[in-house]
């Protein structure tokens, strides 16, 4: 483990020259969001998300793997929460020329991975078009687009079925967690809402149809619900949220090691 912080910026240019040369060198870009959380979270919610989970799994590193975090991008592409206020999205082709931009200067300096440490769901297929059209323009640095929720098998025992399948925004998981790494931003209420569908509801999606999963809809959140929440947030608990987070570190350490002590990617280009 390290105790110093992994952090690009902190860098001077020489020892940021010197740490793209390193063989597997490798840079994690936390992405977030500005957007409605509820009545009960703050706009910055997946933007603290990604940047503190990913500060405690860095933290777990051994201190000679040549890794660090960016900046972390607090403004993401979330247009579904655009009738809220204090929402401010990007347009997605902004979001694509950010991507590509910040990713071929970094493949210019020589480093031969970019992580783009994604917290907010909204953005997960835009970062990965982003990533696929990043890799063909620089063939020699390998690029991964990652979820900070997707493949967390120990989640299942620690939230409802029912909540992980439709608690998709400020719900149960996400208040928790807050409640674990920043309690004084979480407020009092515990809304309900947009998760409990019926066949009567308009909000309920056609026969073979989803909000997420095999055959999804490109929902708003405003066809969905009133509070801003798409779930269940009234069992959430500080306890709770401390699972959830040592859950979420486990499994991104386990894989950022596995990455870092692997080839990948497999062709000096």
């Amino acid at each position: 483990m390290t105790s110093q912080p992994r952090r690009f910026d902190y860098l001077s240019w020489p020892k940021a020259e010197e740490a793209a040369k390193k063989d597997g060198s490798t840079l994690v870009w936390p992405l977030g969001a500005c957007e409605q959380h509820g009545p009960h979270l703050p706009l910055s919610t997946d933007n603290l998300f990604a940047e503190r989970i990913l500060t405690k799994v860095l933290k777990c590193m051994p201190e000679d793997l040549p890794i660090w975090m960016l900046p972390s991008q607090l403004l993401g592409f979330s247009p579904e929460h655009a009738s809220f206020p204090g929402t401010l999205s990007l347009s997605a082709n902004l979001l694509l020329d950010l991507v590509m931009e910040i990713g071929q200067q970094i493949s210019y300096f020589g480093f031969r991975r970019l992580i783009l440490f994604n917290a907010h769901g909204g953005q997960i297929g835009l970062l990965q078009t982003a990533a696929r059209q990043l890799r063909v323009r620089c063939p020699s640095m390998a690029v991964l687009p990652c979820f900070l929720w997707n493949g967390v098998s120990s989640l299942k025992d620690l939230i409802p079925n029912q909540e992980i399948e439709v608690g998709l925004h400020a719900g149960l998981a996400e208040t928790s967690l807050m409640l674990s790494i920043e309690p004084d931003l979480v407020g009092r209420t515990r809304p309900f809402d947009g998760q409990h569908f019926s066949e009567d509801s308009p909000a309920t999606p056609p026969a073979g149809w989803s909000l997420e999963g095999a055959a999804p809809c490109a929902w708003l959140t405003k066809d969905l619900s009133k509070s801003g929440v798409i779930g269940d947030s009234r069992g959430s608990n500080p306890a709770l949220g401390r699972s959830i987070e040592l859950a979420l570190i486990d499994h991104w350490t386990t894989l950022l090691l596995d990455l870092m002590q692997s080839k990948w990617p497999p062709v000096d280009q």
